[in-house]
């Protein structure tokens, strides 16, 4: 029988703590939350490896590396509301749950959004809302939010996921430009995004945030 604790502690150890992830509420919750509980079933045992986990094309559950590192630039404090974008069977929103007041999870996919409730539900995060519908969208009718976090790569944002950020606020995500990749945190001041870069990265662009191509003959 796999020791799924074991392999928790030791990929906080070897994968999040060396990666300069210093804050403890991070490092808690990736002690805390049972990664397999929230990766597909015949996948559970690759839970812990320190690579991304595919769900389908274009979506993985992201390493734990570089979720650690995302959600230790994005500085998320115990009032705060957090807006997860693509959180696909809910681990990311159940990390984000032990470190702020409440999370509304997005995800597209109705079979996944399904599955993720009950899961969120059995690890004791009541915080969290899933919301089935389609990422780019994000969840209105819930912000405006504290934080926004985005689980995948970007090449374009949506002007109407910037909307739904508190003046104030602030938005982490990976932006890919062809194979390089750079997380940044996006702060809104008076309705304008002002970027600082965080660390390089690498995921898949998530269905949606495409970079928008000219039409040419």
């Amino acid at each position: 029988m796999t020791d799924y604790s074991t392999l928790r502690t030791t990929m906080v150890d070897t994968q999040v703590r060396p990666s300069d992830v210093t804050k403890f509420t991070v490092i808690e919750a990736m002690l805390t939350v049972p990664r397999e509980a929230f990766v597909p079933r015949d996948q559970r045992d690759a839970a812990y490896v320190g690579e991304h986990l595919p769900l389908e094309p274009g979506r993985v559950v992201l390493d734990p590396r570089l979720l650690a590192k995302m959600l230790d630039v994005a500085d998320i404090q115990k009032d705060e509301l957090v807006l997860d974008i693509g959180s696909g069977l809910g681990y990311s929103a159940a990390v984000i749950a032990r470190m702020a007041e409440a999370v509304v999870a997005v995800e597209e996919d109705e079979t996944r959004a399904a599955e993720a409730q009950p899961n969120l539900s059995e690890q004791g995060a009541d915080n969290v809302v899933v919301h089935q519908g389609k990422l780019t969208d994000g969840a209105v009718g819930h912000g405006p939010y504290d934080v926004i976090v985005i689980q995948g790569a970007v090449q374009n944002l949506p002007e109407n996921l910037v909307a739904q950020l508190k003046d104030g606020g602030r938005i982490v995500c990976l932006m890919m430009d062809g194979a390089l990749g750079a997380v940044r945190v996006g702060y809104r001041i008076d309705g304008e995004l002002n970027w600082r870069f965080a660390f390089n990265g690498g995921a898949p662009v998530l269905p949606g945030f495409e970079k928008h191509s000219a039409f040419t003959l």
